[in-house]
């Protein structure tokens, strides 16, 4: 398995916090990775330690109308 790249501006999820909710990555230099998580704020994550899990879904969710 090759190991992720982690960008500014990626969403990722702790797989250890699921309530800490979508965070996006600020800065990622070496193994630590600050991110701004919805429900935790900023956080700087050892990636050596933690493998955050990348999210693809869209984020914000965009609200649709049934109508």
């Amino acid at each position: 398995m090759s190991e992720i790249i982690f960008t500014p501006g990626m969403l990722v999820r702790h797989p250890n916090h699921p309530e800490w909710g979508i965070g996006q990555v600020q800065s990622a230099i070496g193994h630590r990775i600050s991110v701004n998580f919805e429900h935790r704020g900023k956080q700087v994550i050892n990636a050596s330690v933690i493998a955050l899990l990348p999210v693809f879904e869209e984020y914000p969710p965009h609200s649709t109308s049934h109508g």
